[in-house]
């Protein structure tokens, strides 16, 4: 199939189509067809995601649904269009940007709430600047498997509801295969389309686009005395809570510009992310970050940097400069609690006491002292005994004495604590499976040779990462040696 056959795809069994983003009018986004793919097969489909929209399971396995999501077909009452944005790109100003490779279909009214449906990867847009408008199936595989992951995770994530594919060929470092992911989230808007209209002094655009925000996603902030500044709380507020559990549970983006910040504090745009292995707090998991801007422990301060930025956009809406600052110190307060809340909870400690601050800065310390790997560390804690010599756990680190001075601290802590209630807070609070270079790795090979079983055992085991899955133990192990070599930069 070589040309978009507009309305020819039947409509969405159960489920009917909403424009709301296209009612902001064409200074907006460009309206357009997604470039179809030759010869287009399925990759992967999430069948969980595609229940909980409340999609037909039948209609989601057919040719209708692959022409739909792979763009080769649009869908009666969709209005493909891609977004205009600018944003700060490793603290530059880097101008206008947008919707260079995804193309926005329209939004499905689901079970799930009003849902925005986008292409990535669909082909070229006005914005797509010196790139071709494609995606590869390396980064496309990443991208479906990651943003599950962080799902699973109970982490603010865009989701992806299917991969396809296509043998199209694809120049990047090499010649790859072409793929199309579909994404799914309640708003794809990003700080960086603030950013656009007030640094073109597009200010009418600028109150249109927060009064669609508001309107659409934080009602609450309408009856604030400052409405403005009241969003841009808010924002602040999902973001702190969203970087805490980045921090918590040891994911790296990579890539914090400000074009990658969602305004509903959703994890977006998966490219160079890393989970970590060895705990290293300046770990840069991005090789074309040369300065470490985006290292694992400058995180929380980039998010506070961007909506800095956010802020600066909303000021020609607000009275005040001090309206915006005020705005933001919330970020200083509930980041701090977030993350100290989500430690406890890995620790197995349900209520604060005095003594946990030090007990959570002890055990960050020794587990970067020693380079401990951070996911197998926290899933083995969930065995601790006060009292015992607990090797599982001991045996990670070369600093025997300190972790046994640190034990005796934790073990004497969790005297008063009911041992169901804190296993069970360390149970959802320490998974056994989260997505390791290595293992995307290993499905990215196996696919790009047609076999596409890696990518769907690991997104069953990452929909539930703190179950046990008995018949992939070694998917839970320690990483291979030849994990170290992977790079991963902006083009993945």
């Amino acid at each position: 199939m070589n040309a978009v056959i507009k309305d020819s795809a039947a409509a969405i069994p159960g489920l009917a189509w909403n424009k709301r983003f296209a009612t902001l009018g064409p200074d907006f986004f460009t309206e357009l067809q997604p470039t179809p793919l030759p010869s287009p097969y399925w990759v992967s489909r999430n069948a969980a995601l595609a229940r909980a929209l409340g999609l037909d399971e039948p209609w989601f396995a057919s040719q209708e649904s692959l022409a739909l999501f792979t763009g080769n077909q649009v869908a009666q009452g969709t209005q493909p269009l891609a977004s205009v944005y600018s944003g700060h790109q490793f603290g530059q100003w880097a101008g206008q940007l947008g919707d260079g490779r995804a193309i926005l279909l329209g939004e499905l009214q689901t079970a799930a709430g009003p849902q925005e449906i986008q292409l990535k990867g669909a082909g070229l847009t006005p914005y797509s600047r010196m790139g071709d408008g494609r995606a590869v199936l390396r980064s496309s595989i990443r991208e479906y498997l990651c943003s599950e992951a962080m799902h699973g995770l109970g982490i603010p994530t865009t989701r992806a509801l299917a991969i396809t594919g296509s043998d199209a060929r694809v120049r990047r470092e090499e010649i790859e295969t072409a793929a199309v992911v579909t994404r799914v989230a309640p708003s794809f808007i990003r700080f960086g389309h603030f950013e656009h209209f007030s640094y073109s002094d597009q200010h009418e655009q600028l109150k249109t686009l927060a009064d669609f925000v508001i309107d659409n996603f934080y009602p609450d902030c309408r009856d604030a005395a400052q409405p403005y500044a009241a969003l841009l709380q808010a924002v602040s507020e999902r973001t702190a809570t969203m970087v805490a559990a980045w921090q918590a549970v040891g994911f790296c983006h990579g890539v914090m510009n400000t074009d990658n910040m969602s305004i509903l504090g959703l994890t977006i745009d998966y490219g160079p992310f890393q989970f970590l292995d060895a705990f290293d707090p300046g770990h840069i998991c991005n090789h074309s970050d040369t300065q470490g801007r985006y290292a694992y422990n400058k995180q929380p301060n980039i998010a506070y940097w961007n909506l800095f930025c956010l802020g600066q956009a909303l000021l020609p809406l607000m009275d005040t400069q001090e309206q915006a600052l005020a705005a933001l110190e919330s970020y200083k307060t509930v980041f701090p609690q977030a993350l100290e809340a989500r430690m406890r909870a890995k620790l197995g400690l349900p209520d604060l006491q005095p003594e946990d601050k030090a007990l959570i800065e002890g055990i960050f310390k020794l587990l970067a002292a020693d380079k401990v790997d951070y996911t197998i560390f926290w899933r083995r804690l969930n065995g601790f005994v006060p009292g015992s010599d607990n090797a599982p756990v001991r045996d990670l680190f070369l600093d025997r004495p300190g972790f046994d001075a640190w034990a005796l601290q934790y073990s004497e802590r969790l005297t008063p604590v009911d041992h169901g209630l804190r296993a069970d807070l360390m149970l959802k609070s320490n998974p056994k499976y989260v997505l390791r270079n290595h293992l995307g790795e290993q499905a990215i090979r196996a696919a790009k040779l047609n076999d596409f079983s890696g990518v769907d055992t690991l997104l069953k085991l990452l929909q539930t990462p703190s179950e046990e899955h008995p018949d992939h133990e070694a998917l839970a192990g320690f990483p291979p040696d030849w994990a170290s070599a992977i790079e991963i930069s902006c083009s993945s």
